[in-house]
């Protein structure tokens, strides 16, 4: 197994305010696994924006009563002009093959996003 260590940006996003937009989605082939390891969300606008963050699984068995279901790490959560969000805090994520990553802003084109993951495949 190969670990390896990667850092995912997009300089501003989503294209479409309440339409959340992919970040990162852990490949399929070959089979990945990718732990989130910390993620900073920044305003870039003029004025306070609120941001959401969105974990998309579609992964399924291993005993789950709930399968293929998208979970918040982080709901409408207001950033400052200026400012940037800490998400995860020493906290980890774990992203199964297929698993993805989505950013979502009230307004679009206004959230800069900086994530670091470490791959096995």
């Amino acid at each position: 197994m190969a670990n390896t260590f990667r850092v995912i940006s997009h300089d501003v996003m989503p294209a479409s305010s309440g339409t959340p937009e992919d970040l990162y989605t852990a490949p399929t082939s070959p089979s990945t696994t990718a732990v989130v390891l910390g993620m900073v969300l920044a305003n870039v606008h003029s004025s306070q924006v609120t941001t959401s963050v969105k974990l998309t699984s579609t992964t399924s068995g291993g005993g789950r009563t709930a399968q293929n279901t998208t979970t918040f790490l982080l709901k409408d959560a207001p950033i400052p002009v200026g400012g940037s969000l800490e998400i995860l805090a020493g906290n980890k994520v774990v992203l199964e093959a297929g698993d993805g990553i989505e950013i979502d802003c009230s307004v679009a084109d206004k959230t800069s996003v900086t994530m670091s993951i470490m791959e096995i495949t």
